[in-house]
């Protein structure tokens, strides 16, 4: 089975005499259900899985339940020779924004203790805003992303030790010998191509046959529009046409959204939309990079609201739409293809997934820089940049950015396919695949900079 790291999170909560309910959220397919059966089943003799989706679509077993006691009765129909107790008994509740009924019971169900919980679901954001009484306290709510690079690695037959070892060199910022750069170069590109869905990347390692792939990503891609936009009766055509504007987007020299073109209306302004890209970015489709008007710690304070770029949750998907079944595009690295947006979406997820909130700077006159991130070991904002080609050193928005001594900027990134790692004035150069060992400090509480 494919290795996932959030398996240790959910195994130490399980463990854990915690009373708080985990909540498992991430768009469909990631490998949520998978995943908590498999530590379910193992740490549990007990295992008690309840699909709402399809308890909503079928019996609807659970749709009128209102306090507890329904709750374990209905649980004892179609599961009771397996409620034991609470050391031995795991109860999953698949897909519980179908009954958004069930988020506030999930408060009564923790402290009544009976059996050990679980639960997972999309868009549980906005299912969670729009319920009356939110169980603050009982839920501790974790998201799931599409595999990262270290994960693909894993899957791809890479140990521990070899991991552990380029973390070290990220640490030291020691560059790769040129055997080592050039293979990890070509896992990294297959990721562009395989993205990190679970049934793509496990469809890549049985047959490695690309149509599959694509088959499966495109099969995806068009679930992913119809789930999100279904969650909004009235909305819907306008959500799943910013979904579907999102690749083009990233052809577009700025790349941001533009409000005017989601329905072909003048007038039409960013704050028009601002339900449908919540839906988007909650349902975890869509990768959010908000702007900054003044590049200063803590970012959020100067968060812009009008200006905003989307990007697909899977580089794999992204890859499929561009290039097709043609992996040349993007193994050779061809000088006249632009991989960039692939580039960057892969850096996207990257960072989102291993904690942080991203944001993006662009002055008129300045240019603009890809990505800010929050250095909460510098108290400072730092810039990344992406760079797909070989002008990887031609960046002068972000030389222009660290060179004003207001915005107090300790350090910026370059991520590109350059082997070497240099460092000029502020700026450090890194191979690109590097991004994985990026971690978010105030989450992990680990000093990932040195």
């Amino acid at each position: 089975m494919l290795y996932r790291k959030i398996e240790h999170l959910i195994t130490e909560h399980l463990q854990s005499d915690s009373k708080q309910i985990l909540l498992i959220d991430g768009a469909r397919q990631v490998g949520k259900t998978y995943i908590i059966r498999h530590v379910g089943q193992k740490l549990f003799e007990n295992f008690i899985e309840i699909n709402l989706i399809e308890d909503f679509l079928g019996d609807k077993l659970f749709s009128g339940i209102k306090n507890t006691e329904d709750f374990y009765l209905q649980l004892s129909m179609v599961a009771g020779d397996k409620m034991k107790e609470k050391k031995n008994s795991l109860v999953f509740l698949d897909e519980i924004q179908a009954y958004p009924h069930l988020l506030t019971l999930l408060k009564f169900l923790s402290q009544e203790a009976k059996f050990t919980y679980i639960a997972s679901g999309s868009l549980l954001g906005v299912t969670l805003s729009q319920t009356t009484s939110i169980p603050m306290g009982s839920i501790r709510k974790e998201r799931m992303f599409p595999l990262d690079f270290e994960e693909f690695l894993y899957a791809n037959g890479m140990n521990e030790f070899a991991v552990s070892a380029l973390r070290t060199k990220f640490q030291k910022l020691e560059e790769l010998d040129e055997i080592m750069h050039n293979k990890l170069m070509d896992m990294f590109r297959k990721f562009l191509l395989v993205g990190g869905l679970p049934d793509a990347v496990n469809a890549y390692l049985d047959t490695h046959n690309i149509q599959r792939v694509r088959a499966i990503q495109h099969e995806i891609h068009n679930y992913y529009a119809v789930d999100a936009s279904k969650y909004d009766e009235q909305n819907k055509l306008k959500i799943r046409r910013i979904y579907e504007l999102i690749p083009s987007n990233m052809e577009n020299k700025k790349k941001r959204v533009v409000a005017q073109q989601i329905e072909n209306k003048k007038g039409k302004i960013f704050s028009d939309y601002q339900d449908e890209f919540e839906y988007l970015i909650s349902a975890g489709i869509a990768l959010n990079v908000q702007a900054i008007s003044n590049p200063k710690f803590p970012l959020a304070e100067t968060e812009g609201k009008n200006l905003l770029k989307l990007y697909l949750n899977d580089a794999g998907i992204l890859s499929g739409i561009l290039y097709g079944n043609n992996i040349r595009a993007v193994l050779d690295d061809v000088r006249s293809i632009n991989l960039g947006s692939v580039y960057e979406t892969v850096v996207a997820s990257e960072l989102i997934a291993h904690g942080y909130k991203l944001f993006y700077y662009d002055n008129r006159s300045k240019g603009e820089v890809d990505y800010l991130i929050d250095d909460y070991a510098s108290l400072s904002a730092m810039p990344i940049e992406v760079k797909s080609g070989k002008d990887y050193a031609v960046h002068s928005a972000l030389n222009t950015l660290v060179n004003n001594e207001d915005y107090h900027i300790q350090k910026a990134f370059v991520l590109s396919n350059e082997r070497k790692i240099m460092h000029k004035g502020k700026i450090i150069y890194l191979p690109v695949y590097f991004v994985m060992f990026f971690q978010n400090q105030s989450i992990s509480g680990e000093d990932t900079f040195l």
